[in-house]
């Protein structure tokens, strides 16, 4: 125990209160993230945190300092095994994924360094370069770019990867990518792990299709709304397709059964009307006198309307319209309610 006091005694007071801190953040705020910060210049990284100033604190420390600020807090022991090299940490009252979402966005491309890794394959795409012949073209053959003069300019012959995802980029090709304006490397705060409520949240967790979440969502509750017709399941979202379709039926087995009701007898009567001018039709083209000049006047009639009119919306149409109408408002209000949640 003493010892222990004797140590803790030779503890500098700046890392006592930098331990507090980060502590007090933690406390303060519900949600908090492990990032990375390696190969950030200071300049950069100043940006990214006076552009987090409304949506994040970002604290920079030691990891000796980190671990042990979490080692002491009561919850959020669990983020100690994420600190690792150049990190920081960052307080937030956003949820995870608009966390994550946040500092993907603060990422900008970036020039690659000699000996580092490429991320993906390094493509240089064929064409005009604003460069004079000279010495230059030697340097981007020398590269492995397929460079030549054409039109008293330095070309690039064709499309090429110049490097293959988790090679090493050599100094030549480093430096020659940087002339070009390529920049391979994409520089950012590089979260880790984000902690909410006892639970970790990793990048592979975070990192959300948007498109098809909402295309997922949407298609579920296309299916739900349509098992709920089919199964006569009544709900708010469905009662008014349910009623339709109901009334459709009703009025096609009164139609067919030939019931004779207020509601269905014009149909009837215009049934009637129709198959007695088909038989009429077919009775005049086997014998022009089985039908008088009334039915005749009466058969030309109803094949002019017939080719002037447009197609009627049968009840199928209306209750297919009035289903499309109810899913599109149930797409908008899912739309909406995720874009709260993804930022």
């Amino acid at each position: 125990m003493m010892e222990e006091d004797h140590h803790t005694s030779h503890i500098p007071q700046w890392k006592k209160d930098e331990v507090e801190e980060i502590k007090e953040l933690i406390k303060k705020y519900p949600i908090f993230g492990v990032i990375g910060i390696g190969g950030i210049p200071a300049k950069q990284l100043q940006k990214m945190r006076r552009d987090l100033k409304d949506k994040a604190v970002l604290k920079v420390s030691r990891n000796t300092l980190i671990r042990r600020a979490l080692d002491e807090s009561s919850e959020g022991k669990e983020m100690e095994e994420y600190v690792d090299a150049q990190t920081a940490l960052v307080f937030t009252e956003q949820n995870p994924f608009k966390l994550f979402k946040t500092l993907e966005k603060s990422k900008s491309p970036s020039p690659i360094k000699a000996g580092a890794i490429a991320p993906k394959d390094i493509i240089v795409e064929a064409g005009e370069t604003s460069f004079p012949p000279g010495p230059i073209l030697g340097d981007m053959q020398a590269a492995g770019i397929p460079a030549a003069i054409d039109g008293g300019k330095v070309v690039i012959r064709e499309t090429k990867a110049v490097a293959k995802e988790g090679e090493a980029v050599s100094q030549k090709l480093a430096a020659m990518l940087t002339r070009l304006e390529i920049y391979p490397m994409e520089v950012g705060l590089d979260l880790r792990a984000a902690f909410e409520s006892g639970m970790v949240f990793t990048p592979d967790v975070l990192a959300i299709d948007e498109d098809k979440y909402f295309s997922d969502i949407v298609l579920a509750a296309q299916q739900a709304f349509n098992t709920s017709v089919f199964a006569a399941y009544p709900t708010a979202e469905n009662i008014n397709t349910l009623i339709a379709k109901a009334t459709s039926d009703a009025r096609n087995l009164g139609v067919n059964a030939e019931v004779f009701e207020p509601e269905i007898v014009d149909i009837l009567l215009g049934k009637a009307q129709s198959e007695m001018l088909s038989v009429a039709s077919v009775a005049s083209a086997n014998n022009a006198e089985a039908v008088d000049d009334e039915l005749k006047e009466a058969l030309g009639a109803a094949a002019s309307a017939a080719a002037a009119a447009p197609a009627e919306t049968t009840v199928e149409e209306e209750e297919e319209k009035e289903e499309e109408q109810e899913e599109e408002s149930s797409e908008e209000d899912g739309m909406a309610g995720l874009g709260a949640l993804f930022g």
